[in-house]
């Protein structure tokens, strides 16, 4: 049986650190691939790119996920810079914007993971809070906390139930975007932890990280709606 290629989209980072080099690199946690391949399917990175060619990628992949990762700029939904929001990357933000558009022009199912639905939500209008407290242990420490699904939701199908999951973020969506509706909220705070369009299309984003965890049901989810 085939399996269906998963896009990945990427870090780029100015000097990382393997062996005896310290390079510029396209870097992604390995937790990522490894969901992707337990769940079934074919990692593939994306690295930041010209965002022209953005609809070509996601044409030779079944399906793509856009994974965690620093601040978006707020430029992008309008809104001035907190001086609590982390610096730019704008290659990176130009990349997957290009990469969220192409997959919601041709329909190829789509998973946002972390700041991957932050992206989602301001590539279709909507806007984020540039700081909130709670979500984040410690620094370079995941937390945990429960989230709890809003019935008759996509995520709903895929976790009926309360679960707990583990979570990195100090920003959160504020404003949905068009079309968007939320299917899971933060049992502590009402924090909105998915995010989704209705069917047909198979459009995901959760704000916790599904690749820090031995739950394959998201990225199970994703791979089968994969053609």
């Amino acid at each position: 049986m085939t399996r269906p290629l998963i896009g990945v989209s990427t870090y780029l980072e100015s000097g990382a650190r393997w062996g005896v080099w310290e390079l510029e690199a396209a870097l992604l946690p390995v937790g990522y691939p490894r969901l992707v391949q337990a769940a079934g399917g074919v990692a593939a990175m994306l690295p930041p790119d010209d965002p022209s060619y953005a609809a070509a990628a996601v044409a030779r992949v079944d399906g793509l996920v856009i994974a965690g990762g620093p601040d978006v700029d707020p430029v992008h939904y309008g809104a001035e810079r907190s001086p609590r929001c982390g610096p730019p990357t704008p290659e990176r933000d130009a990349w997957e914007l290009a990469l969220i558009r192409a997959a919601l022009d041709s329909g190829t199912p789509l998973l946002g993971i972390c700041r991957g639905m932050q992206l989602l939500n301001v590539a279709l209008g909507g806007t984020l809070v540039q700081h909130i407290d709670g979500h984040v242990a410690e620094v370079g420490v995941f937390g945990r906390h429960s989230v709890k699904p809003v019935p008759g939701t996509r995520y709903a199908e895929i976790a009926p139930e309360e679960a707990d999951v583990p979570t990195y973020h100090h920003q959160a969506v504020d404003r949905l975007g068009e079309g968007l509706v939320a299917s899971a909220f933060a049992t502590d705070d009402g924090t909105v932890e998915a995010i989704e369009l209705p069917a047909p299309s198979w459009v995901l984003g959760v704000q916790w990280h599904p690749e820090m965890d031995e739950d394959l049901g998201v990225m199970r989810a994703l791979v089968r709606a994969a053609p």
